[in-house]
């Protein structure tokens, strides 16, 4: 069954385990205004204590992901002061984020054209993410004379590497959904037209997943990219121990070895 619901700016479909969320500022190129960063936290927080969803896809209407955080709204802040800038939307930005990275059920974008700014950095953010072969990025800010501010300083490091990361936000330099994943920014590219039903099955077969590992395997790797491996590795350890008992676990043990398909239920 779908359903759909979340207003005009941010659209959400259930699809069986998988909920669907659409950026729907298309005359805007979906840019990330404080409303839609707000109406993105709200629907994470609903689907996190929803036992039924068990993974999200992020996608935009029109003909882009995310042009980036909406700067005309932005500018009256800066104009303002430093520091009206930074609580009115550094902050809030770096919230969603920080949200969507470390949320416990997997997160896919699927980014179907311009992914500029913190479009980008949502892809950064997202745990796994699918690109349309005309999809198009840039780390844009620094053509405005200002930092990226959504966490793409931090991210973007971590997903394709120092030397590139410096050259993208320095340049700030378009570049295509190809290159992106070959730096890794993005797992892979397809045609326009299968983007979503590729997206879609991909968190569809996520989701039959048992949802306590996921969680539990999406934690240690988020906190563990920021430790040592010895400190990464008491992650896994605990990870492991915090997952061990669970009936998902044994079930899934038991089902290996009597040669039959597990049933997961979440417990």
């Amino acid at each position: 069954m779908t359903t759909a619901q979340g207003g005009t700016i941010l659209l959400r479909e259930d699809r069986g385990a998988v909920a669907l969320l659409t950026l729907n500022r298309p005359e805007k190129l979906n840019a990330l205004s404080n409303e839609l960063l707000a109406a993105m936290m709200t629907v994470l927080d609903d689907i996190e204590g929803n036992p039924s969803i068990r993974a999200i896809v992020f996608t935009g209407s029109g003909r882009a992901f995310s042009a980036g955080a909406d700067i005309a709204a932005f500018q009256k802040h800066m104009k303002v002061s430093p520091d009206a800038a930074v609580r009115h939307f550094v902050r809030p930005g770096q919230q969603m984020t920080r949200r969507v990275e470390s949320f416990p059920k997997p997160i896919i974008a699927a980014v179907n054209g311009i992914a500029f700014g913190g479009g980008c950095e949502l892809t950064e953010s997202c745990h796994m993410a699918v690109a349309a072969e005309t999809a198009s990025f840039s780390k844009a800010e620094i053509n405005i004379g200002i930092t990226p501010t959504f966490g793409g300083t931090q991210r973007l490091p971590r997903n394709v590497g120092r030397k590139a990361a410096i050259e993208l936000i320095l340049t700030g330099r378009v570049f295509a959904a190809e290159e992106a994943a070959r730096l890794g920014l993005v797992n892979c590219v397809v045609p326009d037209a299968n983007l979503l039903n590729y997206a879609l099955a991909l968190a569809s077969a996520v989701a039959t997943k048992p949802p306590l590992t996921v969680a539990a395997a999406l934690a240690a790797i988020h906190r563990g990219m920021d430790a040592s491996i010895d400190d990464g590795l008491a992650i896994e350890e605990a990870a492991f121990a915090r997952i061990a008992g669970t009936k998902d676990a044994l079930e899934g043990v038991a089902a290996f070895l009597e040669k039959r398909r597990p049933t997961f239920e979440g417990k």
